[in-house]
């Protein structure tokens, strides 16, 4: 008989385990912004809300490790998820801008981000069409033109927002799951050295994004102005030390950085709890990784795989681009730094993702016939009572 394998609870208690630490860090990063912000009345509005958030997160991260992957193996799925994506991206112009950028669709006081689910639909489109046209990998017009039509279309409208950061996490989804795919090295070279180009475009044509660069190349000269938020990071990080200055102890938040709880969070982390702290959350990172790759190199199928791949990359890229900004490795740009940045969109479609990939880790090992059995098995309540009929 096949059995289903048990979910994949080292993966589960690592996603939540980081996802309630953020909660925790966005409380410490917050509460002092969030008192001035009520004229005292309280230090926990952004914690309530994120914590909120949390739980929701992980109740969907459950619920959605239950569905059977293939569920998205479907046509009408693939381009349904990808047209709403598409559609809730064009809404995002209807909104007033925030910091100069319109990135959300608000009702009220809630407001949520339709490029997190960018995330989620390109790997579902992509893995979907790369399983079906399996032996048209290598041709440009039957795989490789539509594939990046979908890259180019939710990205270009990303990027017009403007958010480079996620749309630069989009083209990492996209090249690792086209080249887990089998294409073929100069279609990967042809693709990478266009994104490339493309990335170089923007820069060049967008006098803030250059203001940044130089900024980048040199931060202490421009701490004032066009590094203050990474330098203020930096201060952060070094006055941290080994072991930090506590929990809720730390300097920089109390109005030297911007914005603290969101973007640059893992300053923070830095500051009071110090390396032990930071290296704690990049071999959190590291684990996940390792988790959600061997459920994917597993999966019963090709469309396990893809799906797994373009999903665990999203999430490791968007780690390594957030860190790597705050400790001045690559020039800033908004991108939160997933489980642990304030944001409820983000925290739901990360842990979405997660879920998905829990419900692959379940069918690991399994041929596709095997595990197409499992999934027509009854469940154990119905087993008793058939057993206890006869």
């Amino acid at each position: 008989m096949v059995k289903k394998l048990r979910i994949d609870w080292l993966m589960f208690a690592v996603a939540a385990g980081l996802a309630v630490f953020g909660s925790i860090m966005v409380y410490s990063a917050s509460a002092m912004i969030a008192l001035r912000e009520t004229h005292g009345e309280s230090q926990f509005t952004y914690f309530y809300k994120q914590f909120g958030f949390t739980l929701l997160g992980l109740a969907v991260m459950y619920l959605t490790s239950k569905i059977n992957y293939r569920r998205y193996e479907n046509k009408t799925v693939a381009y349904g998820v990808l047209a709403i994506t598409v559609i809730l991206l064009l809404l995002v112009f209807g909104f007033p801008p925030i910091n100069g950028a319109r990135r959300w669709i608000r009702f009220s006081a809630m407001s949520f981000q339709p490029s997190e689910i960018a995330k989620i639909s390109l790997p579902i489109f992509l893995a979907y069409y790369l399983t079906k046209n399996e032996d048209l990998v290598g041709e440009i017009k039957e795989t490789v033109l539509p594939c990046a039509s979908a890259l180019i279309l939710l990205g270009g409208l990303i990027l017009l927002e403007p958010d480079l950061g996620t749309a630069m996490v989009l083209c990492a989804i996209f090249v690792t799951l086209y080249f887990a795919a089998g294409a073929k090295w100069t279609h990967i070279t042809v693709t990478v050295g266009t994104l490339l180009l493309i990335g170089v475009s923007f820069l060049v044509l967008s006098p803030w994004r250059m203001k940044r660069l130089f900024a980048f190349i040199n931060p202490w000269e421009n701490a004032s102005d066009g590094s203050y938020q990474v330098v203020q990071g930096l201060y952060a990080i070094g006055s941290g030390g080994i072991l930090g200055e506590g929990f809720a102890k730390g300097q920089q938040k109390l109005f030297y950085l911007p914005y603290p709880y969101s973007d640059f969070i893992f300053a923070v982390v830095g500051e009071e709890l110090g390396l032990i702290g930071t290296l704690a959350v990049v071999l959190a990172f590291g684990f996940l990784l390792w988790r959600g790759a061997r459920a994917a190199l597993s999966a019963p199928d090709r469309f396990g795989m893809l799906l797994g791949i373009g999903l665990i990359t999203g999430i490791i890229v968007q780690a390594l681009f957030n860190i790597s900004v705050v400790v001045s490795i690559l020039p800033a740009k908004g991108i939160p730094l997933p489980f642990i940045s304030y944001g409820g969109s983000s925290i739901i479609v990360t842990l979405f993702a997660v879920g998905i990939l829990l419900n692959i880790s379940q069918y690991a090992g399994q041929s596709v016939a095997e595990s197409m059995e499992t999934e027509r098995m009854p469940n154990r309540h119905e087993r008793l009572t058939k057993a206890r009929a006869i």
